[in-house]
């Protein structure tokens, strides 16, 4: 019988999902193992694993045991080169750093979740902080709610639909109203501050990279402890991030233009 366009695609999400399974806790997984987390077939299971260690996304590290495989490494460096968002940062993270003293993130907006694409950091920076790769909820940290306020009205809409729990916890509002006011707020502004939202008297700024329809491309952010950083002033904090993103914004824009 032949496969139609929805199950094939049904198929490949599937055998993508593999690559969920790795982690920092779980780096190496058995074919047994994936096979039991995919609930799927035997045959099925080991032509998903064949065709992903095949590709280089899986790498074979013992018998029967594999992890993620080289490929990734070759694709993280293409990306790191050919990044449009991370092209248009070079130097501005850098200089933030300078102007601020601590360490510059840049993210985008991934799934329902923000994603850390780039960063630079500080002399004598805390090594637990958010960094390339890390994702964090889109509800909670400055430079995650910046690029919430700043996403189109219907992805909002459909994200409000899913999630409309997390976000009444989350402080954003009990409403669809309340919700938009506050995002509506955080757009006014240009910038969100939030202090010990992840850790305790840490301090967070964050602007919007933006599009010239002014929905958001991602965000650059900055962190400093109250107590380790007792010398930053916060509209200083503001100022400079916000030039960091407008900077970033036209970069995109001119190179769009060309």
């Amino acid at each position: 019988m032949a496969v139609t366009a929805t199950q094939g695609g049904a198929s490949l999400a599937k055998m993508l999902h593999i690559l969920e399974l790795f982690s920092e806790t779980e780096p190496v997984w058995s074919t047994a193992a994936i096979i039991e987390a995919l609930e799927t077939s035997r045959s099925t299971g080991y032509r998903y694993i064949k065709t992903l260690h095949e590709a280089g996304l899986l790498d074979a590290v013992r018998n029967g045991h594999y992890a993620l495989g080289p490929r990734i490494i070759e694709m993280d460096l293409q990306i790191r080169l050919t990044d449009p968002l991370l092209l248009a940062s070079h130097g501005v993270l850098e200089d933030l750093v300078d102007r601020i003293g601590h360490s510059a993130l840049l993210c985008t907006a991934f799934r329902d979740a923000v994603l850390c694409v780039g960063e630079y950091r500080a002399p004598l920076s805390p090594e637990n902080r958010f960094s390339r790769g890390q994702r964090r909820p889109l509800f909670q940290g400055a430079v995650s709610k910046v690029i919430l306020a700043h996403l189109p009205h219907h992805r909002l809409k459909a994200i409000y639909a899913r999630q409309s729990g997390e976000i009444e916890n989350a402080g954003l509002g009990s409403t669809w109203s309340a919700f938009r006011a506050t995002l509506g707020q955080m757009k006014k502004d240009g910038y969100v501050l939030t202090v010990g939202e992840f850790n305790p008297g840490v301090y967070s700024v964050a602007a919007p990279i933006l599009t010239d329809q002014k929905t958001s491309l991602g965000s650059v952010g900055v962190a400093w402890d109250e107590n380790e950083r007792r010398d930053v002033e916060v509209q200083h904090a503001v100022l400079a991030v916000k030039q960091a993103a407008t900077t970033i914004s036209e970069r995109l824009l001119e190179k769009q233009r060309r």
